[in-house]
Order: C-alpha cells, then structure tokens, then sequence
C-alpha cells in the first residue's frame, strides 16, 4: 500500500467543484479522500464523491466532486492510497 496527494484545491463557502485525474490502472484498488488544510473547528468541513470512467482496457479516470460544508473559504488536498 502507498498514499501521496493528488492535487490540491481551495473552495469559497458552501461551494462544490470538479476535478479529474486520469491514467490509473484499472488494476490498481485506489481510495480517494480529502483533507482540509484550513484549520476551522467545530464542525465537518468537507465532503465529497468519486465516479469512476473507463477509459480504455487498462487504464480509469477518477471524477471527484468535493463539497464545501462551511461557511469560510476553505483548502484541501485529494489524497489517495492504492491498496494493491
């Protein structure tokens, strides 16, 4: 198994955007999550959800929507961990 970050991205308050990364392997077993960056306590920060395309015989392209539940500005890194 081996985690890094894929991107990293900055969203206004209550906002949702769209991001893709493509070229994965479809033999690889990839999670993907996102982790605030912009520290602001008290409640959950951010949300989000992976669609995934076949984008030929090997290889996937990831659509991830994440979503903003705060009413600040707020950045996060998509992280991802392949787990064979």
């Amino acid at each position: 198994m081996w985690t890094n970050v894929q991107f990293t991205g900055t969203l206004g308050p209550g906002a949702s955007g769209l991001w893709y990364t493509f070229g994965w392997p479809v033999s690889w077993q990839t999670v993907w999550y996102m982790m605030p960056t912009t520290p602001l306590p008290g409640a959950p920060e951010v949300g989000w959800s992976v669609e995934v395309e076949r984008s030929d015989p090997n290889n996937c392209t990831y659509w991830i929507t994440v979503h903003n539940l705060t009413s600040q500005s707020m950045d996060f890194e998509a992280r991802y961990a392949v787990l064979g």
